[in-house]
């Protein structure tokens, strides 16, 4: 009797009966907390040659893309040179947006997100630069500000001796949609 009575009690946690006891969260809704945040999305021309993303069943990849500023220029410079550190998590900040632009733009609406599943952050630095993970920490906080729990992803932070146009950053991103 007391193995069924701890089975009920467990089955009724998990539905969320006792929503005191229980982690259930009110879903997140991405497009409000965008406009709570005061993010706009531009959606983005795509360009001749390939895709800003590609969709595969239910995953979306999404090319790398940098830092671009509100002018439409992307900001430049390597980190440790010419980017300093607060400066490089600016970049980083914008290339989430610019990511969640080309999302926004390829599935319409980002409540279709289930996961933001794994991104690789690329720090475009001098060799003695050492806080590749601090720049694309301010990436991953985006995300799970406009995505709650369902924006933590696997992660990889490098850093490499260049990037297209001189960007400080470059970002690319995998996202799971629902089904």
């Amino acid at each position: 009797m007391k193995k069924m009575k701890f089975l009920l009690v467990a089955f009724l946690l998990s539905a969320g009966a006792f929503p005191l006891l229980s982690n259930a969260q009110d879903p997140i809704d991405p497009e409000k907390r965008l406009k709570e945040l005061g993010i706009e999305l531009i959606i983005p021309k795509e360009p001749s040659n390939i895709k800003l993303a590609s969709r595969v069943g239910n995953i979306v990849y999404l090319s790398g893309n940098g830092p671009l500023l509100p002018n439409g220029e992307f900001m430049i410079g390597k980190v440790g040179e010419d980017v300093d550190l607060e400066q490089a998590k600016e970049a980083a900040r914008l290339t989430a947006i610019s990511l969640l632009a080309a999302l926004k733009g390829e599935i319409g609406d980002l409540n279709k997100v289930k996961k933001v599943v794994k991104v690789l952050g690329m720090v475009n630095a001098v060799p003695s630069f050492k806080d590749h993970i601090q720049v694309i920490n301010e990436f991953s906080k985006v995300m799970v500000d406009v995505f709650g729990p369902n924006g933590k992803h696997a992660r990889s932070a490098v850093g490499l001796g260049s990037l297209p146009r001189n960007i400080p950053v470059e970002i690319e991103m995998i996202v799971e949609l629902k089904e």
